[in-house]
């Protein structure tokens, strides 16, 4: 069987094409570790209230300029509800889900995660300006979803 040359033209730009995206995406998860988290820590949802660090939500200061948030998000709220942190301060999130799939999203900045009942979900995030940050459920959870807000300070 013989080949055209645009075949083959094609042929290799294809699998070129589909090395070239291996590669990036190889390099992406590995060099810029920007792979799914491998540690999937779980938490059995109906017991998140008597499970630590979850019985004692809460901001604590684990450093200078360092801040670790334990959240509960349940139906339309979070807890803690508003939060405040000095401009320069890193903050780590923990969090887990009581009851459905919950979103965390801060506006104006690039945090963004799914919360899921059973696991517990970490994320930091610097945040160098002053101001107010909103952070909004971005899953739909229920009728109330649109009121599930909070505010991040930062002063």
């Amino acid at each position: 069987m013989k080949m055209h040359r645009d075949e083959k033209v094609w042929l290799t730009l294809s699998f070129g094409m589909i090395m070239a995206f291996m590669l990036i995406t190889g390099y992406q998860t590995f060099a810029l570790e920007m792979g799914p988290p491998s540690n999937m820590e779980t938490i059995d949802p109906q017991k998140v209230d008597e499970t630590a660090p979850f019985d004692k939500p809460g901001i604590t200061q684990i450093g200078e300029n360092e801040y670790e948030v334990v959240m509960t998000l349940e139906i339309f709220s979070f807890n803690p509800s508003n939060i405040e942190v000095p401009a320069g301060s890193t903050v780590h999130f923990i969090m887990t889900s009581k009851d459905v799939v919950h979103g965390f999203q801060v506006a104006g900045t690039n945090l963004n995660a799914m919360v899921m009942p059973g696991h517990i979900q970490r994320i930091s995030q610097t945040f160098d300006k002053p101001g107010d940050y909103l952070v909004l459920c971005n899953e739909y959870c229920g009728a109330g979803h649109q009121m599930m807000a909070t505010t991040i300070t930062v002063k």
